[in-house]
């Protein structure tokens, strides 16, 4: 792969592994970095580099950040051993992370300041989507860096909108949270319903189908909460700093939010029950103890 352009990856949990193994398929030169060796061990062995620190990853040119924090962002970004600490005229931050709008504002008027781009990108689709190319990404950024970034996202998504300057992509992914939040938490209770009942989920997927209670989020979630599947899609503890971030711009903004505050309870209670690492399928627990599928 030294003939093809590279990009740096920084963050290689369940996303960061997704959009790095995707990059290797895609045939790009990809450098990872995380916090844990062992982590970039599996794409090293797919081909990728390992990186000693993320700022060795900005003779990428591109670096793409999936990571759980803004504070961590901050961290990797702008911390003595970060992407823009050295070599930072020209480099192109590309942020996958969910974070919060105003802290995305003020990181990409710090990265112009050293002579680097700054493009928020976050996204819809989790890991399969990642790896399958049909991601769903909302940019916020300038219009010179979002056409730079094009290329390299084009490789993880089938659907990107710019929606306006940095922190409207975040700002848009809460929007996006919000409705998929909710969503989970009506499918958990309907997949109760149709545990309670003992009815074959698959059967009552289909007889669903095609109605208006369809959805994308039916499609794919339904089955996977009734059988409580909690195969990695997504962490719950990310789903409570989602929900949390999305409650928090309302404040400000003076927009009240009663059934994402209740979501983002239930949620929260979940995370305290010891699930915060688990699938959001571990929504079923909260209706019933359960067996479930590791």
């Amino acid at each position: 792969m030294s003939g093809q352009k590279k990009v740096g990856v920084a963050g290689l949990g369940v996303m960061g592994s997704a959009i790095a193994r995707r990059f290797l398929r895609r045939e790009r030169a990809v450098g990872v970095y995380d916090i844990r060796p062992e982590a970039a061990a599996e794409l090293v062995r797919d081909g990728a580099s390992t990186a000693e620190s993320p700022a060795v990853l900005a003779a990428s040119g591109v670096v793409v950040l999936s990571l759980n924090t803004a504070d961590i962002v901050e961290q990797v970004v702008f911390g003595p051993d970060g992407v823009l600490s050295t070599a930072a005229d020209g480099v192109l931050v590309i942020d996958m992370s969910s974070i919060d709008p105003g802290r995305t504002h003020e990181f990409a008027e710090r990265a112009a300041k050293l002579g680097a781009g700054w493009v928020d990108a976050p996204l819809s689709g989790g890991a399969p989507g990642a790896e399958r190319g049909e991601l769903t990404l909302m940019l916020g950024g300038e219009e010179e860096h979002v056409e730079r970034a094009l290329p390299v996202l084009g490789a993880l998504a089938s659907r990107l909108t710019h929606l306006g300057p940095a922190g409207s992509g975040q700002l848009v992914k809460s929007v996006n949270q919000v409705l998929v939040g909710i969503g989970f938490t009506a499918l958990a209770e309907a997949a109760a319903l149709v545990r309670a009942a003992g009815l074959p989920p698959r059967q009552v997927l289909t007889a669903l189908s095609g109605g208006r209670a369809d959805s994308s989020l039916l499609q794919e979630f339904f089955v996977k909460f009734a059988n409580a599947d909690l195969s990695p899609t997504g962490r719950v503890s990310n789903m409570v700093k989602d929900l949390e971030a999305a409650r928090d711009y309302a404040r400000s903004a003076g927009v009240p939010l009663p059934i994402t505050t209740a979501v983002a309870e239930l949620h929260r209670w979940l995370a305290a029950a010891g699930h915060g690492d688990a699938d959001n399928a571990a929504l079923m627990h909260y209706y019933a103890p359960l067996e479930v599928r590791p």
